[in-house]
């Protein structure tokens, strides 16, 4: 499948990578404003065309497949304008930024029978798999709480993930991630979200210098997210609750300054008051990428679909939401199909 990268950053350097050591994909082309960018891309596939329009790209005719890493506000129109030419999409976190926007994203991809999925690329990192392979073998037993955290205290940098209108706020830019993966845990009927942001300190940017949000679902069990850059003390990343033990998920302290990079080291307790430091599954690279081939030749689902993405975005909307009236509750539309 011949691939055009829409915009390279680091994330577009991680798919270059990827499509470079994925069988059934190859880089034909990419496009970005900035040509020191461009140059960057071609180092790594100096067989690519080189493109600073999107539309040209797009409509170069040299395309099966785009990965789209244009900022958050884009997605939704560069996700439509790739789909009305009959190429598979592949979108950056979030899918868009209201749950209406991903839904006419979907329809428009059924009807053009095109893959349309979103790159939850912490789906696949080696604490979460891990983590979620020792709570579905059933050694903590039924988990009904889970908090999730990532931040610290320091100066939020001044780029478009700063930028709530760029990037949908604090709630949108690690929640993307952190909230894909609650659900991916969790399941059930969710009956409400709240959510809170605190501007306090960082008067230079608009995202939110503290954001959380709380997800309550049906069956009672609640799950939380925390994004915080006020945050002098951090919070366990992950700290699960079952009926029959724990699992807490502590930042590596060799982590810094990068620490959200690294894997969690996890550590189980049981009720006996014993406990345990879980080795992390060893993972196969680019998993994400091969699935895109497995699904577009031969059907095979993928971890990833676009309707979980677009139910990540709209318990974000609904949070946000509560979040303009001091945290009452909201109830987000999600669907099942």
């Amino acid at each position: 499948m011949r691939v055009g990268l829409l915009a390279y950053g680091a994330i577009g350097h991680e798919h270059n990578q990827a499509v470079q050591n994925t069988v059934g994909l190859e880089l034909l082309a990419v496009c970005d404003t900035n040509p020191q960018r461009v140059e960057a891309a071609l180092q790594l596939a100096p067989q690519a065309t080189a493109f600073s329009d999107a539309s040209e790209m797009l409509d170069s005719g040299l395309l099966d497949l785009v990965v789209i890493s244009t900022p958050p506000n884009s997605h939704y129109q560069w996700a439509k304008e790739s789909l009305l030419r009959g190429i598979h999409v592949v979108l950056e976190k979030p899918m868009a930024l209201t749950a209406d926007q991903c839904d006419e994203l979907i329809s428009l991809a059924s009807e053009e029978d095109l893959m349309l999925v979103v790159y939850q690329n912490r789906r696949f990192d080696e604490d979460f798999v891990t983590m979620r392979q020792i709570i579905r073998s059933g050694e903590i037993g039924d988990v009904y709480h889970y908090d999730s955290f990532v931040g610290g205290y320091s100066r939020p940098c001044d780029f478009w993930h700063s930028n709530a209108e760029v990037s949908g706020g604090a709630i949108f830019d690690w929640g993307s991630h952190f909230i894909d993966q609650i659900l991916n845990i969790i399941p059930d009927d969710v009956a409400h979200v709240s959510g809170q942001n605190h501007k306090r300190v960082w008067t230079h940017v608009t995202n939110a210098d503290h954001a959380h949000v709380t997800v309550t679902f049906s069956s009672g069990k609640q799950a939380t997210f925390v994004h915080s850059d006020l945050a002098a003390a951090r919070k366990p990343k992950f700290y699960v609750l079952g009926t029959e033990g724990a699992i807490i998920g502590d930042w590596d302290p060799a982590g810094e300054p990068a620490v959200a990079d690294l894997p969690a080291i996890l550590t189980v307790h049981h009720v006996d008051g014993t406990s345990r430091i879980a080795p992390l599954q060893p993972l196969e690279p680019n998993e994400f990428h091969r699935s895109i081939v497995e699904y577009i030749n031969n059907g095979c689902p993928m971890e990833v679909n676009a309707l979980q993405s677009r139910n990540v975005v709209a318990i974000m909307q609904a949070a946000e939401q509560s979040a303009k009236q001091n945290a009452l509750p909201v109830t987000p539309v999600l669907r099942r199909s």
